[in-house]
């Protein structure tokens, strides 16, 4: 879409202020989240207009949760709960081993209740690590529903990894753009860089 390739090519500028970023972020999370929830089921109640009874669409009883995955992911919140304001809000804390790229796991904080519609979210997806780990934690909590994960940018290798780990699950992957490679540090390139430190300044 015109607008959020435009809103693309300003996260990916090193010289946009942190600020500016986390708009970005938000707006972009927002955009994409209206395209994820294009199939959710519909059924009718009886309203009254200015002029009429009338009977008009709603939402059938989903409930929704907005779930990060802790410290960029965070940056997403604003612009799904734009959408979704009802929804509950969980957290999924994981940093990243600078010296293997992986995933380490620290916090899992899930709102009660089941059949919940779950949007977990991360502005990049690199490997596809951050996401597995992030959704193994969710199915050995006893929590299993359909799932949405949504990113901003995406890498070809990290996307062709969930495919493989998520083949036979009930999870729906979005995102604004694929990038074709990672570099040597698992950095998504062209990419944007680390998105946590653009949203939030630098970590000690």
């Amino acid at each position: 879409h015109p607008l959020v390739a435009h809103k693309i090519t300003l996260l990916r500028d090193k010289n946009t202020s942190v600020k500016d970023f986390r708009e970005l972020v938000s707006e972009i999370a927002m955009l994409i989240t209206y395209e994820a929830t294009r199939d959710l089921p519909m059924t009718e109640k009886e309203i009254e207009t200015p002029i009429c009874k009338t009977m008009a669409p709603t939402i059938m009883g989903k409930k929704f949760a907005v779930v990060p995955i802790l410290r960029a992911g965070l940056g997403m919140v604003e612009g799904l709960m734009r959408l979704m304001p009802s929804a509950r809000i969980g957290h999924i804390g994981m940093y990243r081993d600078e010296e293997t790229c992986q995933p380490v796991f620290y916090y899992y904080k899930m709102p009660k209740g089941k059949d919940r519609l779950v949007l977990l979210t991360d502005p990049m997806l690199a490997t596809g690590k951050s996401f597995e780990t992030s959704y193994r934690a969710y199915l050995n909590n006893g929590t299993p529903s359909k799932l949405h994960i949504v990113a901003v940018v995406a890498s070809e290798q990290g996307v062709a990894y969930l495919k493989d780990c998520f083949a036979s699950d009930d999870v729906t992957l979005w995102c604004a753009v694929i990038d074709p490679e990672l570099n040597s540090l698992s950095y998504i390139v062209p990419g944007l860089g680390d998105c946590g430190d653009l949203c939030y300044g630098e970590k000690l």
